[in-house]
């Protein structure tokens, strides 16, 4: 796959699942930045801020990863990890021989190492600030599909007005996070929605259907790993799976799994996307 090789909510959902027990309730007992100049660059204090800490219990919010920390002396911190477009986390051991690209070493107390590789260094690690509510990278993001905040409701009331394309509207994180190009594709389909109708002409009752399979689809991909993507694999370093169960997703030319036509590809806010004329309307 081209063009959408990046990390989505599933494949974050499945990293930290994949590295949590290892880390959990563990010391940090070394750190080693082999190289610093990510999209933020890496903060010059980092091992000395991090040895020494245990690791509370691993969150997700969207995309980003979020690592709380209780330093030595008693200090609660979290970090804020997002993986860019070709970022990976997983566990490796004491001795195993860094790859290219393999520019963070985090070493738990039982030789175990967190490390992060991201060929393209589009990813970084930061502190996040005091708290959710105010970092501004977090505060304005919309509710996670998966939570009770998320339903047709919801979509309904954000989409009235609204002229742009319903993809394109599911895919803005002030509506709903991480829901990218492939899932959002996948959910449209399921829901038999045309990706370019305009937000702002969808009844409640499909917005309804809409948020259902947005759920299903992560649900499901979370379940099997993410999808398989070039430069993605899971935390314990195992590619994911769900790209064999894509209905629309990169089979342009094809036909429809439910109905034979031929799926059409088109471009919605300058993002490909594909599409059933007969069975999205």
């Amino acid at each position: 796959m081209t063009g959408d090789a990046m990390p989505e909510l599933p494949e974050v959902e499945t990293t930290r699942r994949g590295i949590a027990p290892h880390l959990e309730g563990r010391e940090i007992v070394e750190v080693i930045v082999r190289e610093p100049r990510l999209r933020i660059p890496v903060p010059g204090t980092l091992a000395d801020d991090l040895v020494g800490a245990h690791i509370g219990n691993l969150r997700r919010r969207a995309k980003y990863l979020l690592i709380p920390l209780i330093s030595s002396g008693g200090v609660s911190r979290s970090l804020l990890w997002h993986l860019g477009m070709s970022g990976s986390l997983r566990i490796a051991r004491v001795g195993d021989i860094p790859r290219k690209h393999d520019h963070i070493d985090i070493v738990i107390e039982d030789r175990h190492v967190l490390r992060y590789h991201d060929p393209r260094r589009f990813g970084f690690v930061d502190w996040l600030s005091s708290s959710e509510d105010t970092d501004k990278r977090l505060v304005k993001l919309g509710p996670e599909p998966l939570s009770s905040a998320f339903d047709g409701e919801h979509l309904y009331r954000l989409s009235r007005g609204r002229r742009l394309a319903v993809k394109s509207f599911l895919m803005d994180n002030a509506v709903v996070v991480g829901v990218g190009n492939i899932y959002a594709a996948e959910a449209l389909f399921l829901a038999g929605i045309d990706p370019r109708r305009a937000a702002g002409r969808i009844s409640r009752t499909r917005y309804d259907r809409l948020a259902a399979a947005v759920r299903d689809v992560l649900a499901a991909a979370i379940d099997q790993g993410g999808t398989t993507l070039r430069d993605f694999v899971s935390g314990v370093g195992e590619p994911g799976y769900f790209a064999q169960r894509l209905n629309v997703y990169g089979r342009d030319g094809q036909p429809c799994r439910r109905c034979g036509a031929e799926l059409r590809l088109t471009t919605v806010g300058q993002r490909a996307s594909v599409f059933c004329t007969r069975c999205q309307t």
